[in-house]
């Protein structure tokens, strides 16, 4: 009988034994899935920060993008204007260099500043809008009268009254002539 006490002990104490691993290997358990949950939730926090940083650098990026096509079309309409309010001190050194004159060195001094006036012309990009003998083009050309009878052929530039002027393809003002008919 002793010996069955014996055996009904240590049976309970393995049963015991099992049981304390039991909840030991639950807790275990349990504990692992709130580190994988937390995990999860973590994993999911960064991808919603990374998504957040990513559109904000996209949106930067596009602001200055932006700034800087609006600033360079700023200097280049600043530059146009400025450019347009010069084109009659242009056309005025023009005339004045066509007429007789007696004194050569006033002349010259006039044909010195003309030529200062063109090379500034060249640096700002500016060019002469082709005009004598090219096809009418109504984007370029301001078409002021027609002539009969001319060397040209129908439809194309026989004369221009004043130049027009771009700068780079951005037209400043166009040409007037006449086309010939």
């Amino acid at each position: 009988m002793d010996e069955n006490k014996n055996i009904e002990e240590s049976a309970e104490d393995v049963n015991e034994e099992i049981s304390e691993e039991t909840s030991k290997e639950d807790e275990t358990e349990s504990e692992c899935n709130d580190t994988v949950s937390e995990q999860s939730a973590l994993e999911d926090a960064l991808k919603e920060a990374n998504d957040k940083y990513v559109r904000l650098f996209a949106e930067y990026d596009n602001y200055r993008k932006r700034t800087t096509k609006e600033k360079t079309e700023t200097y280049n309409n600043a530059s146009a204007k400025c450019i347009e309010n010069l084109l009659p001190v242009i056309d005025s050194f023009e005339r004045s260099i066509e007429v007789e004159c007696s004194d050569e060195n006033f002349k010259n001094g006039m044909t010195m500043i003309f030529n200062q006036l063109k090379d500034f012309l060249n640096k700002m990009n500016v060019t002469e809008v082709d005009a004598l003998g090219a096809e009418f083009d109504p984007n370029v050309h301001n078409a002021i009268s027609q002539q009969d009878g001319t060397d040209y052929a129908s439809n194309h530039v026989c004369t221009v009254f004043q130049k027009g002027y771009k700068i780079g393809d951005k037209l400043i003002r166009p040409a007037m002539v006449a086309v010939a008919i």
